[in-house]
């Protein structure tokens, strides 16, 4: 069985590759989206609508307040989700602010995939999940050697890299 591959900022129209502080919070917030086990479609829809309502700040985003975003969430059916979404991303983004300032200075504090790893899962709510979704959209832009070295892991180029089998072979 294949798993298809989502390039999330690309499905979503981000520009990641603009460094911009905007584009980079609109692939955060997306990542964090993703980031709950929910069909991909949902947490699309929940972008989405977040993105129509000018929700793609973490001022705009707590200036919305928990009920708004409830309601947002709600009504991109993101309902199983909507409550604890509501509150992880008020309290994310009011602690990338007193933290960071941005998203800006927070990626251009660690210097490899794993410390940025590592920093995003000092957040209440991020865990190894989103922080490596997030990581996947962003490792070519800040880390492009580790990007190389992961894709050719991914295309089976490098031996040392463990293979899972199950009792039919390979996974």
């Amino acid at each position: 069985m294949s798993i298809k591959r989502i390039d999330i900022a690309k499905d979503l129209g981000i520009q990641l590759s603009s460094k911009k502080e905007e584009e980079l919070f609109k692939g955060f917030l997306a990542c964090l989206l993703y980031g709950k086990p929910i069909q991909q479609q949902v947490a699309e829809r929940a972008f989405l609508t977040l993105a129509a309502a000018g929700l793609l700040s973490p001022d705009a985003i707590l200036g919305a307040g928990w009920d708004e975003l409830v309601r947002l969430l709600d009504e991109a059916h993101y309902v199983r989700f909507d409550l604890s979404t509501a509150t992880k991303l008020l309290h994310i983004s009011k602690e990338l602010k007193e933290r960071y300032g941005s998203l800006t200075n927070l990626l251009a504090e660690p210097k490899t995939p794993a410390k940025l790893s590592k920093k995003l899962q000092e957040f209440k709510y991020i865990g190894p999940t989103t922080a490596q979704i997030f990581l996947r959209e962003v490792r070519p832009l800040w880390y492009p050697s580790s990007a190389d070295a992961a894709a050719k892991q991914r295309r089976g180029l490098v031996r040392h890299v463990p293979t899972i089998r199950s009792s039919q072979g390979r996974l």
